[in-house]
């Protein structure tokens, strides 16, 4: 396998949690292609490096657009990055900006996300980026190895912008899916509930846990990540084992929203 490589991106819901502690027990003996509906960060991918097809999706336009550009034209991206300073007054300058080119909106992208406050991924009611200057120096913008090695890991990969449910149309027999919705019911000191229901209601999670049902059906695996809420253990106590796990969140800037919570995984692998 190549030279290992880490997200690239700062992504509020994170799995890098997963990855170092719980992953490996959940996973297949073997799997076919593999299938990550909600990309995110892509923490798990990364980590994984299945080495048949895989098909990353998201519904997010600009952040789909970032990894096919990563994949396809990194030094475009890279050599745009390069140009940019970490400063407040270029900050907003960038932010405001309206970048004609795809590998320049993916590096419009990658700037505002490293330079940021917490990495929150938020738009107005117009969709335009409203996050303020994280003021965190001491940063690299490019990454400029990093970044290579991502566009190498994602070589032959289908990136797709799409809605999740559409990801069963290339699901099939011992393939393996995972899936790390926006969590949709407050569990523990989740902070960011008020906002995710506008991105993923609850009538989502009834149209994921039938999704499931589905990939149940054509005898592929899934892993799926989700609150630990009474509520999800409803929804999803018909369609695979659920186990608990904890992790320590380190979720806005307010003590009451740091700490050891606990959340579900849900699977059939």
């Amino acid at each position: 396998m190549d030279s290992k490589v880490g997200p690239f991106l700062r992504w509020t819901g994170s799995k890098s949690w997963l990855v170092s502690n719980h992953i490996e027990r959940f996973l297949p003996t073997k799997y076919n292609d593999y299938h990550e509906p909600f990309l995110g960060g892509g923490s798990v991918y990364f980590h994984l490096r299945p080495k048949s097809i895989s098909y990353l999706m998201d519904v997010n336009e600009d952040l789909i657009n970032t990894y096919q550009q990563i994949r396809d034209y990194p030094e475009l991206v890279i050599s745009n990055l390069s140009k940019l300073k970490n400063t407040e007054e270029e900050y907003y300058r960038i932010r405001s900006s309206q970048p004609r080119t795809n590998h320049t909106r993916a590096a419009k992208f990658i700037y505002l996300n490293k330079t940021s406050f917490n990495g929150i991924y938020r738009v107005n009611s117009k969709g335009i980026y409203n996050v303020p200057y994280g003021y965190r120096k001491n940063i690299d913008i490019v990454d400029r190895t990093n970044l290579l090695g991502i566009s190498k890991a994602l070589r032959g990969t289908e990136i797709l912008c799409q809605d999740f449910q559409a990801s069963i149309n290339n699901v099939k027999e011992e393939d393996l899916v995972f899936l790390d919705p926006p969590y949709t019911v407050a569990h523990e000191n989740n902070g960011f509930i008020a906002y995710n229901q506008k991105l993923f209601t609850l009538e989502d999670q009834y149209r994921l846990r039938d999704l499931i049902k589905i990939i149940n059906e054509r005898k592929a695996y899934f892993i799926l990540t989700n609150a630990c809420h009474p509520k999800i253990k409803e929804l999803y106590q018909d369609v695979g084992a659920i186990s608990k796990v904890s992790r320590y969140s380190r979720v806005g800037g307010r003590n009451k929203t740091r700490g050891i919570v606990n959340e579900y995984i849900i699977t059939n692998c």
